[in-house]
């Protein structure tokens, strides 16, 4: 089971950091294969706790070059698409988990929700539609809930669902 994990890469506050490699290691533990952007932030922090516990990490990278991707990442997948990878970080799981996140995140959210793949949100973005809540993303309290939640609407999702 692949299980993309979003969030900032440049300076996310500690909290992000701390609540994103938690994800990983309760990704790992499930057996869930971890797909990001491969770079640092919250993708440094979601691959070092996969990794910590014997898990799998990709990392679809935005440049040419493998050795960009963190020292965590397993499988490092050279795009040479720059932000616009970042519809094949979210495509390629099953579900996704959003940590905190600036705009790269805010766009990974929406790609996937265009797309009918279920995103969990830990303390990331929240969105309003005609001025009303829009609550598309499923709300987690902690990285454990997250990794539940999201296996849990990637177990639903029908084949049909994940063209």
């Amino acid at each position: 089971m692949l299980i993309s994990v979003i969030g900032g890469g440049d300076n996310p506050p500690a909290e992000a950091l701390e609540m994103a490699e938690e994800v990983g290691r309760e990704l790992a533990r499930h057996g869930a294969t971890v797909v990001c952007g491969g770079l640092n932030g919250v993708m440094e922090a979601v691959c070092r706790g996969a990794k910590a516990e014997g898990g799998v990490t990709i990392g679809i990278l935005p440049g040419s070059d493998p050795t960009e991707a963190n020292a965590w990442v397993d499988y490092p997948i050279c795009t040479g698409m720059g932000y616009a990878r970042n519809v094949i970080v979210v495509k390629a799981g099953r579900a996704v988990i959003a940590v905190d996140g600036a705009y790269g995140t805010m766009s990974e959210i929406g790609h996937a929700l265009g797309d009918g793949i279920p995103v969990i949100g830990l303390k990331t973005w929240f969105f309003s539609r005609n001025g009303a809540p829009d609550r598309a993303i499923i709300p987690a309290a902690s990285p454990r809930e997250a990794v539940e939640k999201a296996l849990e609407a990637a177990r639903r999702r029908t084949p049909q669902e994940a063209r």
